[in-house]
C-alpha cells in the first residue's frame, strides 16, 4: 500500500479542534462548558438527569451545568474547577477536543497541561470584574504556549444589563495587553452562560453585538496542519531486531512522527551523533508505505546499520536541528519545591531523558506589566522564568517557536521523579527580544 502527496494534501487539513477554557475563580468556565455541551445536544439523557438530580438535591431551581464537567465530590463541594476535565464532543461541521482548566492561581500548573497541546484557548472574564491577574496570567500562558487563536469571553453579561461600554472596555484593556504578548489573533464575544446569550444561540439581549457566538466561532476558525511544510522529526522509541528465521536481518526504529513528513529514498541524519543514510523502507500497521506523516506511529528503516537507540532523532539531512548542551528557556514552574540555581535535574526532550543542571535563572516575568524580575535565584510554584540549563548530553533541540513538540521539554526531580517545570526553548514571547547570551561558569561537572 502507497500513499501520494496528493492523499497527504487531502489530510492536512483537519475537523478535529482542541481547546481549553481558562479564567479566574467563579467566571464561569465549567458553566459556559456545560451550556456549550448542552445547548449542542452533546449530553446523554443520563448525564442530564445526574445533574438535575444533583442540583435538586443543592436546592436549586434549575440544573448547574457546571455539573457536567466539575466530576470530582470536592469541585462540587466547592463549586470550582480543580482538575483539568477533558471533553469530547462534535457539531456536524467539527469535532471537538476541549479541556476545562482551573481558574484559582494554585492551579494554573494544571492550564499549561490543558493547553500544552490547544489550538485555540476560551478566556473567559466576569463583566464585573473585568480584567484581573488571574486573566493577564492565562493569557501569558496561551502566549508563551503559542496558542494561535484566543478567545475572550465576557461572561455575566446579564449582570450588568447587557451594557455594551462594559464590555468594549474589557474587550480594549484585553486585547492590547494580549497584543503586547505576541498572540496573533484575539476574539471578544459578550456572553452569559448562565442564560445561554452568544453561547450556541445569538442573544436578543445584545443587538449591538454583530458577531459570532462562542460555537458559531468554534466551528469556523481555521485550524490549519500543513504537514508538508513542517520540520520532519521522529523521535526514536524503541528499535525492533527481531532476529527470527523469517527476519533474520530486520531493523527498524519505532516510534511516533512528531512533526512533518517523511519518504522512503530520502536521505537523513540521526542525532546527536550525525551520522547520515537513506530511508529503505516505511512500515505502518504491519504493510510498507512510501510516505508517513505525524502523528503516525510508524517504523523507520535504513540503509546502513547505525548505532541507534531510543532517544535519538531522525531528520531529513537538510534540515536537522543543531544540537546543543546549553538551553536557553522560558519554564512553567507547576512543582510545589522550587527550583534553584544549581539545582541538578533530569531533561526530558520527546522520548530523550538526560541529567541536567540549572546554571542561571536570569530573570521572572512580572504579569502586571510584562516587566522582567532580574535574578529572582528560584522559581515557585505558578512563576513563569527564564532558565539556562546545562545538559550532560548534547539534544536536538528545535525552538519552540518552530515547533511545539520538539522545541518543549520537562524538568524532573530525580530524587522521586516530580515534574518541577515545563519549559518552551528559545525566544519567550513573539514579540519579546531575546536576552543576552550567558557567559560559562567555570566549576560545572559538564
Amino acid at each position: 500500500m502507497s500513499t501520494t502527496s496528493e492523499q497527504l494534501a487531502d489530510l492536512s487539513a483537519t475537523t478535529l479542534l482542541r481547546f481549553a477554557t481558562a479564567g479566574s475563580v467563579d467566571d464561569g468556565k465549567s458553566t459556559l462548558v456545560g451550556r456549550l455541551l448542552h445547548d449542542s445536544k452533546s449530553v446523554l439523557v443520563d448525564q442530564l438527569e445526574a445533574v438535575e438530580a444533583a442540583s435538586l438535591s443543592r436546592g436549586q431551581d434549575a440544573p448547574d451545568l457546571a455539573l457536567l464537567t466539575d466530576g470530582l465530590r470536592a469541585e462540587r463541594e466547592q463549586g470550582i474547577t480543580i482538575d483539568v476535565a477533558y471533553r469530547y464532543f462534535a457539531t456536524p461541521r467539527r469535532r471537538f477536543i476541549l479541556a476545562d482548566t482551573p481558574g484559582h492561581v494554585q492551579y494554573t500548573r494544571n492550564m499549561v497541561t490543558g493547553a500544552s497541546t490547544a489550538e485555540l484557548a476560551v478566556v473567559l472574564v466576569d463583566a464585573r470584574n473585568g480584567v484581573v491577574e488571574q486573566t493577564r496570567r492565562h493569557a501569558a500562558v496561551a502566549a508563551l504556549l503559542r496558542v494561535p487563536h484566543v478567545v475572550l469571553a465576557v461572561n455575566k453579561m446579564d449582570l450588568v444589563d447587557y451594557a455594551e461600554p462594559v464590555f468594549a472596555k474589557i474587550a480594549e484593556e484585553f486585547t492590547t495587553y494580549a497584543s503586547e504578548l505576541g498572540v496573533p489573533e484575539i476574539t471578544a464575544i459578550p456572553i452569559s452562560a448562565l442564560a445561554g446569550d452568544n453561547v450556541v444561540e445569538p442573544s436578543a439581549n445584545m443587538d449591538w453585538y454583530g458577531g459570532p457566538t462562542v460555537l458559531e466561532h468554534l466551528e469556523t476558525v481555521p485550524v490549519s496542519h500543513d504537514l508538508t511544510a513542517c520540520h520532519a522529526r521522529f523521535p526514536v522509541q524503541y528499535v525492533i531486531r527481531p532476529q527470527t528465521a523469517e527476519h533474520p536481518d530486520y531493523r527498524g526504529y519505532a516510534g511516533q512522527i512528531a512533526a512533518g513528513a517523511f519518504r522512503v529514498g530520502e536521505p537523513v541524519t540521526v542525532l546527536p551523533s550525525g551520522r547520515t543514510s537513506t530511508i529503505t523502507a516505511i512500515d505502518a500497521l504491519g504493510e510498507s508505505v512510501d510516505i508517513a506523516w505525524a502523528p503516525q506511529s510508524v517504523t523507520i528503516r535504513l540503509a546502513d546499520d547505525i548505532d541507534i537507540s531510543r532517544g535519538d532523532l531522525i531528520a531529513p539531512a537538510g534540515d536537522a536541528p543543531a544540537t546543543t548542551q546549553d538551553v536557553v528557556a522560558t519554564v512553567c514552574h507547576v512543582a510545589d519545591q522550587p527550583l534553584a540555581v544549581g539545582q541538578r535535574v533530569l531533561l526530558k526532550h520527546t522520548t530523550r531523558t538526560v541529567k541536567a543542571i540549572v546554571k542561571d535563572i536570569p530573570s521572572r516575568l512580572t504579569l502586571d506589566d510584562l516587566s522582567q524580575h532580574p535574578a529572582p535565584g528560584q522559581l515557585v510554584a505558578n512563576d513563569i522564568g527564564r532558565v539556562v540549563v546545562r545538559t550532560a548530553e548534547p539534544l536536538a533541540l528545535d525552538t519552540y517557536a518552530d515547533s511545539r513538540r520538539t522545541g518543549s521539554f520537562l524538568l524532573i526531580d530525580p530524587a522521586d521523579g516530580t515534574t518541577l517545570a515545563a519549559g518552551m526553548a528559545g525566544e519567550s514571547f513573539a514579540s519579546a527580544k531575546a536576552l543576552p547570551a550567558q557567559d560559562d561558569e567555570d566549576g560545572w561537572d559538564f
